[in-house]
């Protein structure tokens, strides 16, 4: 997610270019989209240095039913490209710059990812898309921003239990900027099948009416990273919002841009500051509670992250 700020008018013109570049080649045919099966692969551009790498090669569907792809971790910049990012290797690779028909100068907001391997990105404006990440391709959706006067919004899959392969996607309203009193307004959900948003409640003590961006687990749970100063995480109660153990990450900021997801069994960070690119920030909660920055100027700005509910819960053997 990235802060919300009026486009001056001198940067006008590059912003029509960049629109533009993002609109090119229309809403995308269903190709690059993968069936209830999972199965998935990547490719894309190669990229000209560091651990970006192109993408190639076929990921088959393992025992869970779910693809290899399915179980990375994907990432949208704020120049509209798509990632993956493969925690245990540290490695990002570009898929390709998104072709969303979004209105106006509307740019990524966010993303989540279902266990199919599809993305699903939220814009500025509040629209919704589906976005391959085999091939960056989208898909417009019937979903009518503004419910609830939701328009960005932070967002995430949950598995509905322990295990199960049925999920729910999660959103939290997101106004203002970071750091402003009141810029959340609480915890909902949209069906899939009707495209309704339907509201479960704020979140509770200090993090009532804050914003945040969320991740979910395989294992049927749901995280918030809080836009407080310094951030907060905290699960999430799905049935009532309710957030009763927010810890505090010392030495993080949310920034210009910020986004994170859950990967075997650590949290990872993204973060911008002002005028900088995105660093990574490692949690090891599947080991010793330690918090570093594993990867910092990644040269661009990551601004959404998905994670499938088939991504491991615990740490790669």
């Amino acid at each position: 997610m990235r802060n919300s700020r009026p486009i001056p008018l001198g940067l006008l013109g590059s912003a029509l270019l960049v629109s533009a570049a993002a609109c090119g080649g229309g809403g995308g045919s269903s190709s690059g989209f993968e069936s209830s099966s999972g199965t998935a692969s990547s490719s894309g551009a190669a990229s000209s240095s560091g651990d970006i790498s192109s993408s190639s090669g076929a990921s088959g569907v393992t025992s869970d039913g779910c693809s290899d792809a399915a179980k990375l971790v994907y990432v949208v910049s704020n120049e509209n490209d798509l990632y993956s990012f493969k925690p245990d290797t540290l490695q990002f690779t570009r898929i390709g710059a998104l072709n969303c028909r979004a209105g106006g100068f509307a740019t990524p907001n966010s993303m989540a990812v279902d266990r199919t391997g599809t993305a699903w990105v939220n814009y500025s404006d509040g629209s919704l898309f589906k976005v391959s990440t085999k091939d960056a391709t989208c898909q417009s959706t019937p979903f009518q921003p503004l419910q609830h006067q939701f328009e960005r919004f932070g967002m995430a899959f949950s598995a509905n239990s322990a295990g199960a392969k049925e999920e729910t996607l999660f959103v939290v309203g997101i106004t203002g900027t970071t750091g402003s009193a009141n810029d959340g307004q609480g915890l909902g959900k949209i069906d899939l099948g009707t495209f309704k948003l339907d509201l479960v409640g704020d979140f509770s003590g200090s993090l009532r009416r804050k914003g945040a961006e969320l991740t979910g687990t395989g294992d049927g749970k749901l995280y918030g990273f809080y836009t407080t100063v310094p951030a907060n995480l905290a699960e999430i109660a799905k049935d009532t919002a309710a957030t009763p153990s927010p810890r505090t990450l010392n030495g993080v900021q949310t920034g210009s841009a910020w986004a994170f997801s859950f990967w075997g069994g650590d949290f990872w960070f993204y973060t911008a500051a002002a005028g900088e690119t995105s660093k990574v920030t490692r949690l090891k909660t599947a080991t010793d509670n330690s918090i570093s920055v594993v990867k910092s100027n990644l040269g661009f700005m990551i601004v959404g992250a998905g994670v499938s509910t088939c991504a491991p819960t615990t740490p790669p053997k």
